[in-house]
């Protein structure tokens, strides 16, 4: 396998999931454009294969990363058409509203088969490929990982689990040489932000659609950029998440002071509300039976 000087992006051979739109299609124009050489993959067909176009004529290919076996199947044919594998980025993710009691626990169920199972298969297919040195993998988790916001529950679990992969997975494969990134973001200007929580049950809490307001996605996609080129272990957007992330307790008690305001009337929207997930998603088989 080539060795890079940390610092350098071409020549670099990426995989990236969740490519069809937000993070992961802007973070493949910018990695192209640096020189790298970039595989897609997702379930939106038609953009996947307008973000290749833009790429170069990217490999790409539709995959359910909640699928196992699709995983490994599309995992092993995009590397064989890159020629190889330096980085993977698992970026696929899903975010929907839920009232944790009184909400449909299939919107746990599908956040958790994404988000956890999703990169899970994502690091298990990929894995073989990119530990060498070299060889580097980014986690796409969120601040939502360490503060916990009402009707966030099932998104910040499943991110809580990435991240709790990742740091497993450095230590598993740091004798290989290849090294292990989480990102923590807050809310970008992607569709997670807006079409996961821009609801009226979030703004009944917040008095608005967000927390902290929505921040622009450049400095993020830069930030991955530089986290690739340097394999570097956390990457943040924006930068006051890093003053954030060391200081999670304390974090947690301020939003459950600030947050109280419309929490039980927001429950009672949430439950019936009909919020989209922020991707559609392929049917699959429901894991838990149903009471009669």
């Amino acid at each position: 396998m080539k060795l890079f000087a940390d610092g350098g992006i071409a020549g670099r051979k990426v995989l990236i999931t969740g490519a069809a739109r937000g993070i992961g299609a802007v973070l493949a124009r910018q990695l192209h454009a640096k020189g790298a050489s970039v595989a897609l993959l997702g379930v939106e067909p038609e953009q996947l294969a307008e973000v290749a176009a833009e790429c170069g004529d990217a490999p790409w290919r539709y995959c359910d990363v909640g699928d196992f076996a699709q995983v490994e199947r599309v995992v092993a044919t995009l590397v064989a058409e890159l020629g190889g594998l330096d980085v993977v980025v698992a970026n696929a993710g899903i975010a929907k509203q839920l009232a944790l009691i009184g909400g449909d626990p299939s919107i746990l169920e599908e956040t958790l088969t994404v988000n956890v199972l999703g990169v899970y298969y994502t690091l298990r297919a990929a894995g073989p490929y990119i530990c060498h040195p070299g060889g580097y993998v980014l986690i796409v988790s969120s601040l939502a990982a360490a503060v916990n916001l009402p009707l966030a529950g099932a998104y910040s679990a499943s991110k809580a689990a990435a991240e709790a992969l990742g740091h497993t997975l450095r230590n598993e494969i740091r004798h290989t040489g290849a090294k292990v990134g989480i990102a923590y973001f807050a809310e970008l200007d992607t569709d997670m932000t807006t079409r996961g929580f821009g609801t009226a049950a979030a703004r009944e809490i917040l008095g608005r659609s967000t927390v902290s307001g929505v921040a622009p996605l450049g400095p993020a996609i830069d930030g991955i950029e530089r986290a690739i080129a340097r394999r570097k272990r956390q990457t943040v957007s924006p930068w006051w998440v890093s003053i954030v992330l060391p200081f999670r307790p304390i974090a947690q008690y301020v939003i459950d002071i600030a947050l109280r305001r419309g929490v039980a009337v927001a429950l009672e929207i949430a439950r019936t509300e009909d919020a989209p997930f922020t991707t559609d998603q392929p049917a699959r088989p429901r894991r838990m039976e149903r009471p009669a």
